[in-house]
């Protein structure tokens, strides 16, 4: 008879699916970077680059305090957002509208690890990993962070380009 699943290994499942979705958001930023008209996007897009690396190096903390192997578990829901992206790319490239399409390609990218990371800090305030909980505090707070600055990115000017 097969064990029941706990929260233990639910946080864990997560923890995977998380840090494979940042390792292939670390690949893609260059990516859109390379594709953002506006100098502000480009360099927006490398400096959240800069910042992933980080995100990654501190779920490897987490991995450690669990006792586990950084491993990550294909996550579909990145892969989705991240080939909507590309569509975006190859559909709007020379467009006015593509900057506009950039952001919200990045912004449903942020979304999803808001609500990621929300999750694991509530798991883990649950399963009492109280060292984990200020490093996925520090990545949330830099998520919402990402999100407010591409939301004025948006509104300052790519939004009214793309009309």
């Amino acid at each position: 008879m097969a064990t029941q699943k706990t929260l233990d290994d639910l946080f864990l499942d997560t923890l995977k699916d998380i840090y494979y979705a940042e390792k292939q958001i670390l690949k893609t930023l260059p990516k859109m970077a390379r594709a953002a008209q506006s100098q502000e996007g480009k360099a927006g897009f490398l400096q959240h680059r800069d910042e992933t690396q980080g995100q990654i190096e501190r779920l490897e903390q987490v991995f450690e305090i669990i006792g586990k192997p950084a491993r990550g578990k294909t996550c579909e829901a990145i892969q989705g957002i991240i080939s909507e992206g590309e569509e975006i790319i190859e559909e709007f490239n020379g467009s006015p509208a593509l900057d506009a399409g950039l952001i919200s390609a990045a912004q449903a990218v942020e979304h999803y690890e808001i609500a990621r990371y929300g999750t694991l800090i509530a798991w883990a305030n649950q399963l009492g990993l109280r060292d984990a909980i200020p490093l996925l505090k520090q990545t949330l707070a830099e998520e919402e962070a990402t999100d407010k600055k591409l939301t004025q990115l948006a509104m300052a000017a790519a939004n009214a380009k793309a009309a």
